[in-house]
């Protein structure tokens, strides 16, 4: 309950002070420019790098590995993706930090400990 108190109140009020803060700063249009570029680099990086992933899933499937870490790594790019089109300056930083390779790896972590816990309370099977 925490979780979506602050997924629907809270984030989005800080976003929304960002959003003033900067737009008095730097400007309107200057704000609203750099939005909408972060959303075109977001969607062409996480393009990019989950066709790489799908490809490694692909490679590591036809030497009989099992593809665990290439699965995670296109979530985070998938999550990343669809952070960096979200408006707000706070979600980019959280979705560069999924596409990039080097803060991946400390993001992984915490991904799974999360599907573990889910899967503890039986909220998801992992079979």
């Amino acid at each position: 309950m925490r979780f979506l108190f602050l997924l629907f109140i809270v984030f989005p009020a800080i976003e929304i002070g960002i959003f003033l803060f900067l737009g008095k700063l730097i400007g309107i249009l200057p704000t609203v420019l750099f939005m909408i570029l972060t959303g075109i680099i977001g969607a062409a990086a996480a393009k990019k790098q989950g066709t790489e992933v799908y490809y490694k899933v692909q490679r590591d499937l036809q030497y009989g590995k099992m593809p665990g870490e290439a699965i995670a790594d296109g979530l985070c790019i998938f999550i990343g993706g669809l952070l960096l089109m979200l408006p707000g300056f706070l979600s980019d930083l959280a979705g560069a930090c999924l596409l990039i390779p080097f803060t991946r790896g400390w993001c992984k972590p915490i991904l799974f400990k999360w599907l573990r816990g889910m899967s503890k309370n039986k909220r998801i099977i992992i079979k």
